[in-house]
């Protein structure tokens, strides 16, 4: 899958995206509410490389999307299936100098219009730690509604988290557009 909005290209990830990936993925900030630590430069190579065989969105395979501006990638989508039939999950993380410009807005809300249109999803739902409040604010924007808010039910990092569930359906997104 590869498809340009007004600012970005969005494309599967290339070799020589690392250093760009790296400089998303190097710092605690980023990774504050991820499931991962921040990348070392002794873990990027193999974490990279995971992204790069994530080519294709398949039911058993997960697709990870470099957000490319000018010549930097500057975001990383991810999609993949749920157990639920026609149903992905998506998430996201954008470099800090990429903050506050509409970036990751454009580039999700573009990536939702893909699945709903071109792969004929029923449901999108992303899943964050409830602490992470732009990454909620970017699932409001996009016209995702807030579905579930979890106490205290996942361990990561060595504490017990809360989670929020967002959601839109295919006939959410077409009422929109």
């Amino acid at each position: 899958m590869e498809f340009r909005t007004e600012r970005l290209l969005i494309r599967p990830f290339k070799s020589t995206d690392l250093q760009d990936v790296f400089n998303i993925y190097k710092n605690d900030y980023t990774c504050r509410y991820l499931l991962h630590d921040k990348w070392t430069h002794e873990n990027m190579k193999g974490n990279f490389n995971k992204k790069l065989e994530n080519s294709a969105l398949t039911k058993e395979t997960m697709l990870s999307l470099a957000a490319v501006h000018g010549t930097r990638v500057i975001g990383d989508l991810s999609v993949w299936y749920t157990d639920m039939k026609d149903t992905v999950e998506i998430g996201y993380s954008f470099s800090n100098e990429a903050s506050g410009r509409g970036y990751a807005t454009e580039a999700v809300s573009n990536l939702v219009k893909k699945l709903f249109v071109e792969f004929g999803v029923h449901r999108i739902q992303a899943s964050l730690d409830a602490r992470n409040n732009p990454s909620q604010k970017l699932c409001e924007r996009i016209g995702m509604r807030k579905e579930a808010h979890f106490i205290q039910d996942y361990w990561n990092k060595d504490e017990w988290t809360d989670s929020i569930v967002y959601g839109m359906l295919r006939s959410d997104f077409n009422l929109r557009n």
